[in-house]
């Protein structure tokens, strides 16, 4: 005979059982999302930024919150995602903000301008110092919410077909350089392109530009641009860190129960670590690989830069004098970063400069 004690031992187990399942198991709802990707599949560190949250909140989730990641061109071109998530056409899209300042250029403050923010000034404004917040009620304006989900770190300046010497040298160039950068190199007579990864190959092959920039040695590298351009130039000045963003349609993030916006938002900040530690152990190798394969690698000329940088703050002042929402974002995001730079100097900086000046030592005595 069974005892009652057994009986009741097995009732308090099978209950334990039932209160140890995963709540979210129990009540949460099936979601299935679309993204859109900006990117190609094939560069898999930024295409797989993307494709990383959506492996993040299916795990998070018991795989009740699914989100698909469509690479450029599939659902809608890469540089039109964001007319897909403000219209509702996908749910969320994948991208770089600067590819929209067509539309307005406040859009590049989500994403990078020129002699900015690195990577760990831009996430420090976008998390802690207020940037995300100011940039909310523009973003609303497009019935989008922005949310920071990967980053590249600094950039390179890109391939030419020929060497630049002197700000002379940009005069006519035709440059493929997306969004506000490429209006602070027109001041200087570059003719800026803005062209979708996919398509730059074709385009600096065939001579329709003359240059084109576009992440790093290891994303540069599977675009094979080395073998269509011989210089390739450093820093990426226009890009000291380049956020990338997830757009999420307005009113589908708010049909998100609490804990899935959470997941999402947890996803997305993930995301970012993980591809900017990709990144940082990626590009060395490919960089090694370039220069061994003849690639010619060249910084910009100093007078080059400082055109740069006098047009850049020119062109802010300029805009900021035309486009209210513009002016409203980029004061708070310069009182930002005087103040970063300002602390950077005396501690990164400072530490950075002695450590590189010291290890050149060390390479040039191993010669």
């Amino acid at each position: 005979m069974i005892s009652r004690r057994f009986l009741a031992g097995s009732a308090l187990a099978g209950t334990a059982t039932a209160l140890a399942a995963p709540a979210i198991a129990q009540t949460a709802p099936e979601i299935r999302w679309r993204m859109a990707s900006s990117f190609p599949r094939s560069l898999d560190t930024i295409f797989g930024a993307g494709d990383h949250v959506a492996k993040r909140v299916a795990a998070l989730t018991d795989n009740k919150f699914q989100i698909r990641a469509f690479p450029a061109g599939e659902l809608v071109p890469g540089l039109q995602v964001a007319d897909a998530v403000q219209n509702g056409t996908v749910e969320c899209a994948h991208t770089a903000s600067y590819y929209f300042t067509g539309k307005d250029p406040t859009f590049a403050f989500d994403g990078a301008v020129p002699f900015g923010l690195n990577t760990r000034h831009t996430n420090a404004w976008l998390i802690q110092g207020g940037g995300r917040e100011v940039l909310r009620e523009f973003f609303e304006g497009y019935n989008i919410v922005s949310i920071p989900a990967g980053n590249t770190g600094a950039q390179m300046g890109g391939w030419f077909r020929k060497e630049i010497k002197t700000v002379a040298d940009l005069n006519g160039l035709k440059f493929r350089i997306a969004g506000i950068a490429g209006s602070m190199m027109q001041k200087l007579g570059v003719i800026p392109q803005q062209i979708a990864g996919g398509d730059i190959y074709p385009a600096l092959e065939k001579g329709t530009i003359d240059a084109a920039e576009w992440v790093g040695p290891y994303d540069d590298e599977k675009l094979g641009f080395n073998r269509v351009a011989p210089f390739y130039y450093y820093p990426g000045f226009w890009e000291g860190s380049l956020n990338l963003s997830l757009y999420v349609n307005k009113a589908k993030m708010e049909e998100l129960p609490p804990l899935y916006r959470e997941v999402l938002e947890s996803a997305c900040r993930d995301s970012t670590i993980e591809t900017m530690a990709k990144y940082d152990v990626q590009n060395p190798a490919a960089l090694r690989r370039l220069v061994a394969a003849g690639t010619q690698l060249r910084p910009f000329p100093r007078e080059v830069m400082q055109a740069c940088y006098k047009a850049a703050f020119e062109l802010y002042d300029e805009i900021s004098a035309e486009n209210p929402k513009f002016k409203k974002v980029y004061e708070h995001w310069k009182a930002f970063r005087d103040n970063e730079y300002g602390w950077f100097r005396v501690t990164e900086y400072s530490f950075d400069q002695f450590a590189y000046f010291m290890y050149g030592q060390e390479q040039q005595q191993r010669r």
